[in-house]
Formats: C-alpha cells, structure tokens, sequence
C-alpha cells in the first residue's frame, strides 16, 4: 500500500474515534472545523486552483442554511412545494438547486469582470445577499428562524453534536474526493490552466469561460451544503454567519491553509477555528480585561504566516511527511485517440488573401498574400518590425484583418475564436513559452488533446473518465517520445530548459492532431543538437501530410528546412520563393540580410 493511501487511511482511524474520546466541547469545535473547511474547499477550487477570488462565499451558505430552515418550519406551504418541506433531505436538493441557480446568475455577471473588480463584485452580491436574509420577513427578519427539525438518517435522529459530527465529516470527506478527482482529469486540466494560461488554453480548445463558471457553481453548491448542516445543527439560523466579514475569513481559511491543495482546506480552517477559540479564552485571562483583543492578535499572527509561507501551510506540513510523488501510469493497451484525415499533398490549406491590418494610422500588414500546401513548411521571415507577428494573428484568428480574408480549409478564420480555429485543426506554439510551469510536462501535452476527449465534470468528480483519461495520457506520452523528451515526462515543465520548454509546446500543438502547425520562433533558445532534431521532427511530419508554417529568424534553420519562404518588410511581401531564390534575391539582401555586396 502506497504511503499516501496510509496516511489517508490513518486519518480516517482518527476521525472514526474522536468522538469517543473527546469532550463534547471539541466535538462541537471539530463539527464547525468541517463546516469551514467545506466552504474553504469550494474557495481552494475557486480562488487557489482557478486564480477568481470571491469574498461572498459566506452568502451562498446562508442559501442553503435559510432554504431549509424555512421549508422545514413552515406551518404552510403551497401544495405544488409542501412535499419538499416534509423532509430535510429533500431540502437539502432544494437548496443546492437554488444555489446553483443564483450562482449561474451571479456568475455570468461578476465573472465578466476582471482585475480587482471581479472581488468587488462578490462582495456586492454578498452585501445584498446578506440584507436580503435580514429583511424579509419570511425568513424572520434579524430575529431568524428557529425550531428546525434534525435530520434523520436511517431512523437515527441526529440531534446531538457527536451524532451528526459524522455526517458533516463524511459530507467534507465526499467533497474532497470529488474535488481531487476532478482536478486529476481532462476538466481538471483545463481548470488548472485558468490561472496564468487562459490563451494557450483557448488555443488548445479550452472554453475557459465556461470552466470559470464550473469552479464558481461548485464552490456556491459546496457552501450551500455546508449551511444546511449548520442549520440542522444549530437549529437555528440568522443572518449574522452570512456577512461578508465571515466571507473573508473563508478566504483566510483557504489561503492559510495553503490555496491550491485540496488538504490545505482543513488545515486553515482547523488552525484559524482553533486559534480564534484559543485567543478568545486566553487573552482576557493575561491581558486582565476584556474585548476583541483576540481579533488584534489573530490578524498580526495571518500576516506573520502569509509572510512567511506565501503557498499556506500544507505544503510546509508535507514536508514533514515526505510522500513520494505519484505517477501517473500510461496504459499501452489503451485505445488510440481518433485522427483526422490530413488534405492530400499539395492541397491549400491556408490561403491568405489581400491581408491588411491597421491600428490607427499604423498599417501593421499591407496587401499581404501567401498560402501553405499540405505537406510542405512554409516560412514567414523578416527584419523586427516587419509585421510577423501581426501577421501571424490574423492566421491563428486572435486578431481580425481590416480587410482581406484568411481561408483555412476553404472557410474563413474571421469572427471565429480560437477555440472553434482548433476544433478546424489549425494549433499553434507561442512566440513568448505558455505553459503551466507547476504541472508535469505530461500533463502541459495532455491539454492538447482537450478537444479530442468529451467527458465531463460529473464523470470525472465520480471517476468514470478513466478509460478516456489513459487514452488521453497515452496520446499524450507518445508525442513527448516523438519529439524527444520522454526523460522529461514527469518533470515539472517550469523545470525544463527554455528550449526544452519550446519543445514542449510542439508536443501540445501535436496532440491536438492538427493539419496546420503554427510555430512562432520554434528555434529561439534551442542548442546545436535540439535544432537538428527539430529539423528531424518536422522533416517527419511533412512527410506524414502536414502543413507547417513558421515565422523565425535564424536563417540557418530556416534556409536548410523549408520548401518555402516569405518575406516581409514595412507590412508588406518583398519576396517569395524557394530558400535558394530568396538567399539571391537583392531586396532580401537588402532588406534583411546584410545587404548587396
């Protein structure tokens, strides 16, 4: 049995016999612990992993906690809902459909929003959310509502704070597991890639906007679980546990106990539960007198901790317990991904056509033409400031041309966004490396292959993705062996060598199985040895029918690849040709070759 396996194994032993040993004091003290760090599990999803920081997390407990309070003390409800109030469980449906609904309204608003006004917006929403529970009289107004039932599971009534601990534990333990599973998937990847990637991951297919509303929706329906416990603990509920202020402190919790580590949710809330509940009994002791001092000294110490330990504290915890890293096995007997069928040699794939670009005044592109053929590369040279790279946007649709067209596969590029361009089969690298530098080099190639797979997040929170994920994986590892870095597979691609790092980012656009490679300076950072390989790679995959086109600038590379070159100059096209041509051609030598002898 694996270390971690234990380790988890004897947590759960520990958990089991707590309540025997413990005073109900801790008990009850443990039962908050769970109860937060649920929350803090939605916020590592949300703000650690997907990089969107929400204050009003604390609202959407409130939802969950006010729809089964008042459903289940009704004295009457209509006939259409008076089923739903009869039990707890049933409430507990209602309130997470509730939640998802407000959510889904609330996110596609705020996560519109970017930079610091997306936390301003929580906060907005939480402000009107927890108003909202104070003033309606239906929900008691600031008095709340009391009286509610226990729940009951398998006609045990759990009406005592060590009887439903197991409950909440079991909730938290569940949401662990899904959480961990779905970061470990093609929707976990592709999650992972919201923080720092989002255009290399739009690029690879990735519809980040609607991971963003994922990750939000999960955290909401986490919360909202976590306040309909509370409520049927406490058996009763105001709004004052709703507010904004305990919605900071759920990110406290989250980032304490370390914000991209799904363990790291009961770590902070553990230690910020604990050490609140501590200073509380001691400080008035020492200090003689009473008052918030604990709030004084509580917030000294967060900024003493976040100072110390910027990545929160789990990660310092498992260096205590050293675990080996697991890897993740690549099944040889995995089926292969399906391949499209690449356009017969010589058929035009790209054809640009009359391309101009101006910004302003600024005409970045001229006129410009060209076209690549399936099975040839085609290189796009010239002077900084000639227009490539402008050029090259246009191709890959990040940007649409001021007129002209750009034609792939005969249909046109503009108004599509990148991801419908890599549905097409057109993929691309990036003049400035995009990658995920804490993920494996596996797992970096793995996004590739996202539009190649189509399951989704229940699937993959539940594990029923894993014949799809080794095909992915095994896809994944064959073109990280194709392009010659299997010695790295495992390593972390923040690791890697800028070269290597570039090499990566072909292995990514190749899994995407495209018919059209983009590669923007392939050569830049590469030694001797890894541009001779290169040149290996891509010789290979014209010859197996695929079209590439790249914009450099070392001619060495260049000239001894390419069946084609364009050259640039001011925006415009100076020359086309053969690499023999064009080293021969006296307005390349002049323009950006050293000139005529």
């Amino acid at each position: 049995m694996s270390a971690d396996r234990l380790l988890l194994g004897g947590f759960l032993a520990v958990l089991l016999v707590l309540p025997a040993v413990l005073s109900p004091y801790y008990i009850t003290l443990l039962n908050y612990i769970g109860l937060y760090a649920m929350v803090a599990l939605g916020l590592v999803l949300l703000t650690g992993v997907g990089g969107l920081t929400s204050f009003g997390q604390a609202a959407f407990v409130g939802l969950g906690a006010y729809t089964t309070a008042a459903l289940t003390t009704a004295a009457e409800l209509p006939g259409w809902l008076a089923w739903v109030g009869a039990s707890p469980w049933l409430t507990l449906v209602a309130g997470l459909l509730i939640t998802a609904t407000v959510a889904l309204v609330l996110g596609s608003l705020t996560l519109k929003l970017s930079g610091h006004f997306l936390p301003l917006g929580t906060i907005a929403w939480g402000i009107s959310l927890y108003f909202l529970f104070g003033t309606m009289e239906s929900l008691g107004g600031h008095t709340g509502i009391t009286g509610i039932p226990p729940i009951e599971l398998f006609g045990w009534t759990l009406d005592e704070g060590g009887e439903i601990y197991y409950l909440i534990w079991a909730f938290l333990l569940v949401a662990m597991l899904t959480t961990h599973n779905l970061l470990d998937s093609r929707e976990g990847r592709a999650i992972r890639a919201l923080k720092g990637g989002r255009v290399m991951a739009e690029a690879m297919g990735v519809d980040t906007s609607r991971a963003r509303m994922i990750i939000f929706i999960i955290a909401a329906l986490h919360a909202c679980a976590a306040g309909w416990l509370y409520a049927h603990m406490q058996r009763f509920v105001n709004p004052t546990p709703f507010g904004v202020h305990i919605g900071i402190e759920y990110l406290f919790m989250a980032v304490l106990g370390g914000a991209g580590y799904v363990w790291g949710a009961i770590v902070g809330a553990g230690v910020i539960t604990v050490l609140k509940q501590w200073l509380q009994d001691w400080l008035p002791q020492l200090l003689g007198a009473s008052g918030n001092f604990e709030m004084i000294v509580f917030g000294i110490l967060m900024v003493l901790v976040l100072h110390r330990a910027r990545e929160g504290l789990w990660p310092i915890l498992k260096k205590l317990v050293p675990v080996p890293a697991v890897r993740k096995k690549i099944d040889d007997a995995a089926a292969p991904l399906p391949r499209r069928t690449l356009p017969a040699a010589g058929e035009p794939i790209l054809v640009a056509k009359n391309v101009t670009r101006k910004f302003g005044g600024l005409v970045a592109n001229n006129d410009m033409s060209l076209e690549v053929r399936a099975g040839e590369i085609l290189a796009l040279i010239g002077p900084n400031g000639a227009g490539k790279s402008t050029m090259f946007n246009q191709i890959s649709g990040v940007d649409t041309p001021t007129s002209g067209e750009v034609l792939f596969l005969g249909k046109p590029v503009a108004g599509h966004d990148s991801r419908e361009i890599a549905r097409m089969g057109m993929s691309r690298s990036f003049q400035h490396v995009k990658l995920l530098p804490t993920m494996s080099v596996l797992e970096n190639v793995a996004i590739g292959a996202h539009l190649r797979s189509g399951k989704g997040v229940l699937s993959s929170a539940w594990r029923l993705d894993r014949a799809e994920e080794a095909r992915i994986l095994k896809e994944a590892a064959w073109q990280i062996e194709r392009v010659g870095l299997k010695d790295f597979m495992y390593e972390e691609a923040g690791s890697l060598a800028l070269g290597q790092q570039r090499i990566l980012e072909i292995a990514r656009a190749l899994c995407a199985d495209p018919c059209l490679l983009l590669l923007d300076e392939p050569a830049a950072g590469l030694r001797l040895k890894e541009k001779q390989a290169l040149g290996e790679l891509l010789r290979k995959l014209r010859s197996e029918g695929m079209a590439t086109l790249i914009v450099e600038h070392d001619m060495d590379f260049v000239m001894g690849l390419v069946d084609r070159v364009v050259v640039m100059e001011f925006g415009q096209k100076i020359a086309e040709g053969l690499p023999d041509e064009i080293q021969k051609n006296p307005a390349v030598l002049e323009a950006y070759l050293g000139g005529v002898e």
